[in-house]
């Protein structure tokens, strides 16, 4: 087993946050909001814990695709397969599980499940280039 690239799971967790940004900012927000209800932003205080958390269960992700990594020694493509692989085989079908129960609408879905692949492929990217 070789050692986690703690920078990878950084910046990789970085990377998610990031794709996160612009997702529900520059090219999702009207429509999430419409789709949660959500019409205004939290308070200063709340936002920053939010966030917060977000990046911390973000790092958890990455260091689990890191972990995954140091103990296969996969192949770049490889790399790629298991990052969007974990956003489309478990990330996405866990979602699907909690927005079919609470009657969500397949608008939301969609901009959720996007979000989570390309966040995980943007996450790879990172690994790769780290590797």
């Amino acid at each position: 087993m070789g050692e986690i690239n703690w920078l990878a799971v950084l910046l990789g967790a970085l990377a998610f946050f990031v794709v996160g940004a612009v997702w529900y900012g520059a090219l999702f927000a009207k429509a999430w909001q419409r789709e949660t209800g959500i019409t205004k932003a939290p308070a200063a205080g709340k936002i920053v814990f939010v966030m917060g958390l977000t990046f911390a269960c973000e790092l958890l992700i990455a260091l689990m695709l890191g972990h995954n990594i140091a103990r296969t020694n996969p192949p770049s493509h490889v790399i790629m397969m298991m990052a969007a692989g974990f956003g489309l085989t478990i990330m996405v079908p866990a979602i699907a599980i909690n927005y079919l129960h609470q009657q969500r609408s397949v608008k939301l879905f969609a901009i959720d499940a996007g979000h989570l692949i390309f966040g995980m492929a943007a996450m790879g990217g990172v690994f790769i280039i780290l590797q």
